[in-house]
This record gives C-alpha cells, structure tokens and sequence, in this order.
C-alpha cells in the first residue's frame, strides 16, 4: 500500500512532538520550543491564552530582581539581611526542561547583597544600597573570574527605602535612584502632630534620581549628579522609548496621622502610586504634595497645610504619567520588547507590585503583576492585571500570610516573562500558547 509523502511527513512529525512533549519541551526545526505549563499555572491566574510553570520552587528569602541570558541561565539579586549578607545567585538548567532545581542543574553564588541587575556591553551590573558595581562576564559563563569593579560609591544608603534600581540610556549613562526613610519629611516623622520641614532637607542628598556614567569606574555620589527631584522612593527604574521612567513608592498613614480630615477608607484608596516621565530638572513635589484619586489631581499634603481638597503650590509639580493603585508598592519596570505574546503587550510597560502593608482594617492590596499600555510613545488607559494570585487568600488581610509577593520581572530572549518572589524566591515562566496548552 502506498502512502502518501506528506502523509508519512505529518506521522513522523507527529511523533516527534509527542517524544519531545513527554521530556517538558517540544523541538520543531532545529528550535528548542516551549516547556510544557504547570497544571494549575504554578498557582497564578492570567489572562487567556497565557500559562506559566514554576521553574525554581525557591532560590532563597529576599530574591529581588532578575535577569535571563541569552543561553538561558538565570541572575537572580537577593537582598543582603539581618540574616544572610546576600549575593547574586546564577543558575542553569543542564538537561533542558525550563526547570533550574533538578538535579544536575547548576548553580553559584557571587557577589553581595542587591537589587537592581542588567547586563549591559558584557557586564553584569548591580547596586547595592550604597552603590553601582559591575563584574565582567563573558557569554556562557555562569560565575565572574574575576573582582567586581566600582562604577559609583557613596550613595546614601542607611534608614528605610534604601534599596536601589538601575537603568541605563542609549548615550553611556546609568541612572539610579536615592529614596528617603520618611514619610513626609516631618518632625516627629510618623508621628500625629508631626510638621513638615519647608524646605526638606532630605532633598539635599536623597529623594531623586542621579546619573552617572555607566562605563567611568570609581565615581563617587556627588548631589551635581542629580538628574532630577522630589521623589520618596522611586525604586521601579526603566529606559523605555528614549525616555527614563520611574514608578514611585507614595506616602502612608494619612488617616493615623490625620484621623479628623481622612478616613481608613481615605488612606487605603487615596495616595496613588505614579509612574512618572523623567526630563532632567524635572521635581515631582514630595514631600509636599502627592497625587490624590478623589481630587484626580496633585493636592498639598496634610503637613504642610494641606486639607485633602487643597492644591496650592502643587500645580507647579508635573502630572504623573499614570497611576497605580495605593499602597501598591511598585519595585520593578519592564518595557516588553518581545514577539512571543500578542501585539497589545508590545511597547508597554510591565509594573511589579510588591503589594500593600497598610490598608487595615480594609484588605491588602497589589501583590501583581500589571500591565501599563503606551501609545504613540505615552502611556495611555488604565494599567491591567497580567499576573495575579499570588498572595495565596483573598482577601488577605495581613501581609505577613502572603504565600508570595512579586519582586521582579525579566523577559527571556524567546519573549517569555520571567517574574521572582520575595518570600520563598520562587521563580515563574510566563508563556503565550494561544487556544493550546
């Protein structure tokens, strides 16, 4: 009996993708293709057409960001604690399934504690709460030989809200931001009662963002290098569209500080988080002033006289670009610049919200992953939940029972998104497979 040349072309193709669908991936000319998905997404919910599997059940408490190289090996920045001094963690899958904890997988650690990481014209890049430092390392190599070199040192980096992104622009420059321990620049700080000092004299060494060349080591923190101001922590950094983005952490406790003008309610919805466009020179009004959800619009804040309606010296301050819920905790920025999810993902930005501490008695809220839209080079609409579940209980009331809180994204060199947790370092593998699974 014969049969036909395209027919016997499809069985034995057929046979091929079922062989190499039982190892995890499938293998289609010459191309690895993607793993299979987890069951359950790794316990996330995400729009249709998208899945996820978990690719490490947990590097270690305080994983922050991380990057994906071109051969597939993971960076992962864990923040230095009481506990641990922290490093950079490198892994590599060796038997090719998309997972990094079988065994035989690989892994090393470098480095100290920290938490923004690029990899940029062959080195790996990273700051610490003090600095910028970078190591050499060529492609395929899984470990630095050699000492990390100092691009900046000197950066204020004691208190709260000392954790430091980075980004870098087309002309040679790295940008990192210096965010501030208060909440707004009172005395006493946190306290009912607590004035604002006018002008803030935090603003002398902190609350902005500072340039530096990227390229030049053994700079030192000089406040010339300041790129621009008045932010209280701007830790989520990106270079998207020729332009420096930042997504800033707001202020908390207006509602404990100020219980006549706001409600729990008032504090939970109220102070948005901005993401902001960046021009050199440009000051954003913290402590001042802070964007308001119900006015829709920059209002003064309660300790420099402001009474939850008033604008007053807030209309000099440029507009954010969008905005994200309260509390949200923004920790991470990532321009989509892949082709493997549809064409509505392309040219936008990626938010990681780290998620809320101080909504009580109201649920927490964040803990996601959104999705900022841009047109015509702008952001434009509203963000949209991409990645969800993982605190794990909804409603979560108490932030501490978080099974997870998002830290960081990364996109693969196929298009695939890559996110990490903070609380066991678990990592994700966010793939597009359409109406297929």
């Amino acid at each position: 009996m014969k049969v036909k040349r395209s027919a016997m072309k499809r069985v034995f193709l057929a046979l091929i993708l079922t062989c190499s669908a039982a190892l995890g991936t499938v293998t289609l000319n010459g191309q690895r293709a993607l793993p299979a998905c987890d069951p359950n997404n790794g316990g996330l919910t995400l729009p249709a057409g998208f899945c996820a599997l978990a690719v490490h059940q947990g590097v270690a408490a305080n994983a922050r960001h991380l990057l994906v190289m071109a051969n597939g090996d993971l960076f992962v920045s864990l923040r230095a604690t009481g506990q641990a001094p922290g490093a950079i963690l490198a892994l590599r899958d060796t038997n090719g399934n998309g997972k990094f904890d079988d065994a035989g997988d690989l892994s090393e650690r470098f480095g100290t504690g920290a938490h923004g990481l690029v990899y940029r014209n062959g080195y790996l890049y990273y700051a610490t709460p003090t600095s910028i430092e970078r190591f050499k390392l060529n492609p395929g190599e899984l470990k630095p030989a050699g000492p990390a070199e100092v691009i900046v040192s000197g950066m204020r980096g004691t208190g709260g809200h000392n954790e430091k992104d980075i980004a870098f622009d087309d002309q040679g420059n790295v940008y990192v931001n210096i965010g501030l321990p208060s909440n707004a620049c009172a005395v006493p700080d946190r306290q009912p009662g607590g004035k604002g000092q006018d002008p803030c004299p935090q603003l002398e060494d902190g609350g902005g963002i500072w340039r530096f060349k990227a390229d030049v080591p053994n700079q030192t923190y000089s406040a010339q290098a300041r790129y621009a101001t008045g932010f209280r922590q701007p830790v989520a950094l990106a270079w998207h569209n020729g332009k420096l983005y930042a997504a800033m952490n707001s202020r908390d406790s207006l509602d404990t500080l100020y219980p006549s003008m706001f409600t729990a309610e008032d504090n939970a919805l109220r102070p948005l988080e901005p993401l902001l466009e960046i021009n050199q020179g440009d000051q954003f009004g913290w402590p001042y002033c802070y964007f308001d959800k119900q006015a829709g619009k920059m209002i003064l804040a309660p300790e420099y006289g402001g009474d939850g309606k008033t604008v007053g010296r807030c209309a000099q301050f440029k507009a954010p670009a969008a905005t994200f819920g309260a509390h949200y905790a923004p920790v991470g920025l990532m321009p989509y610049t892949g082709t493997q999810f549809p064409a509505k993902y392309r040219g936008g930005l990626f938010m990681t919200s780290h998620g809320s501490w101080n909504r009580a008695p109201l649920p927490q809220a964040g803990y996601q992953i959104l999705y900022q839209p841009f047109a015509n080079g702008k952001a434009t609409g509203e963000a949209e939940v991409f990645a969800d579940g993982f605190k794990g209980k909804d409603p979560l009331l108490n932030p501490a029972e978080a099974v997870a809180r998002p830290n960081g994204t990364a996109q693969g060199p196929d298009g695939s998104l890559y996110i990490t947790e903070s609380v066991k370092g678990k990592i994700w593998r966010v793939i597009y497979r359409g109406n297929a699974r």
